[in-house]
């Protein structure tokens, strides 16, 4: 049996085990919870004594869901409890074994997440910020993002966001676990309102990571890749993606559930108001299903019409065409180009003496897009006259191969 050293002040941990048992025995009265409080605190000096660290706080965190929710305990309180807590992971010389207190302690931080959330939160930074492991880190901050999503404090996760990059590097995650990164942010996100764009920035990295991987692996993401679909569909201020040739998305184009969702996507990305407005007298039932508002999938493909338009060689764009194109009146031409042009998608200058729009330059993104896709148009192109001639070159060799065989056997 360990032997145990007395001190002149109490530790710290032994502090906590006597307090947390005090208030999980006050109902016993003194005979009953006496002998189990002094139990508690001489198995908690014994894994003190010995190093088993992991067992003090497997001990120490026996109480804690009865912490959080007794009003006798403040929250200043409950931070110092568990400031002594997490500092248990600084004791261990092994490092898998401060991984596994890591875990532990922060999976018992993220139970019952909707009662005092953004204390919980503070805790479980407090613990990474006492870790040296960057796996071990990369576990807490996992937890982090769980707690964020379920107990609705999000924004208090969204400054950590900007140092992401650098966490990345840090971490030296394999695809795996970036992609499960990936995913938990966007989810913790979701319901941000001023966080869409991060939300779906994150989506879109989860869904880039199965690039490269086969079809099983790639049928995982089918239903995020809807989701973010509907995501960019939905999002008034988002008008172009690289969602279209992924091939997390691309595999939704032959799928029987989800094709009809793909093809919005292409028509949003590379057609014109005319083709939604076709797709939607065919499939008015899909966007139900998607809670789409058709006024405002008009609007939106009536931007994108419009920027689509500016991408022509000329830069000159007529009025008349603006309001075939838009399905919109004569007055209403001026009112949906200086649209464009408050959401950055153009600049450009209405003459209205001769009646044309003079594009000076599209947003970049748009510019870039326009290009590739040329450049994809012409490949495409170029791959089908040699295609054809290949194979008219090769038929023509068969012809003559055929003509020699019938006269050798003739």
């Amino acid at each position: 049996m360990a032997t145990i050293v007395p001190t002149s002040e109490e530790d710290p941990a032994l502090a906590v085990v006597r307090f947390t048992s005090d208030l999980a025995w006050a109902d016993a009265g003194p005979e009953v919870a006496e002998p189990q409080v002094t139990r508690l605190c001489m198995e908690a000096q014994e894994c003190m004594v010995v190093g088993r660290w992991l067992d003090l706080a497997s001990l120490m965190l026996a109480s804690a869901d009865l912490l959080f929710s007794n009003a006798k305990v403040s929250e200043k309180d409950l931070e110092c409890i568990f400031t002594v807590i997490c500092n248990l992971v600084t004791k261990s010389q092994n490092p898998s074994e401060a991984l596994e207190m890591a875990k532990l302690i922060s999976a018992k931080i993220v139970q019952q997440p909707t009662e005092k959330p953004a204390l919980r939160l503070k805790i479980l930074f407090n613990l990474y910020n006492l870790l040296e492991d960057p796996y071990a880190r990369f576990s807490v901050y996992m937890k982090a993002l769980t707690l964020a999503l379920n107990g609705k404090v999000a924004d208090h996760i969204i400054p950590s966001l900007k140092k992401i990059d650098g966490f990345l590097k840090e971490w030296n995650l394999d695809v795996k676990d970036r992609r499960e990164l990936y995913l938990a942010i966007s989810n913790a996100l979701k319901d941000s309102k001023s966080s869409t764009k991060d939300g779906f920035k994150f989506l879109t990295n989860y869904l880039t990571t199965f690039s490269g991987e086969d079809a099983l692996v790639i049928a995982e993401a089918k239903e995020e890749a809807v989701r973010a679909i509907i995501e960019f569909v939905k999002a008034p201020d988002m008008f172009q993606c690289e969602l279209l040739d992924m091939p997390a998305v691309v595999q939704l184009e032959s799928d029987a559930t989800y094709a009809l969702v793909y093809q919005l996507l292409k028509i949003f990305l590379t057609q014109r108001l005319d083709s939604y407005l076709e797709f939607q007298a065919a499939n008015s039932s899909l966007l139900e299903t998607y809670n789409l508002v058709h006024e405002d999938c008009i609007a939106k493909m009536k931007l994108m019409s419009l920027v689509d338009l500016a991408s022509t060689p000329s830069r000159k764009i007529p009025y008349a065409l603006i309001k075939d194109t838009l399905q919109v009146t004569d007055d209403e031409v001026e009112l949906w180009v200086v649209k464009a042009i408050t959401a950055k998608l153009i600049d450009c200058k209405m003459d209205q003496m001769n009646q044309v729009v003079l594009v000076r330059y599209l947003s970049l993104i748009f510019m870039l897009y326009a290009q590739f896709h040329y450049c994809l148009l012409v490949f495409n192109s170029f791959c089908t006259y040699a295609a054809a001639a290949v194979s008219a070159s090769l038929g023509s060799t068969s012809g003559k191969n055929l003509g020699r065989s019938l006269q050798l056997g003739g």
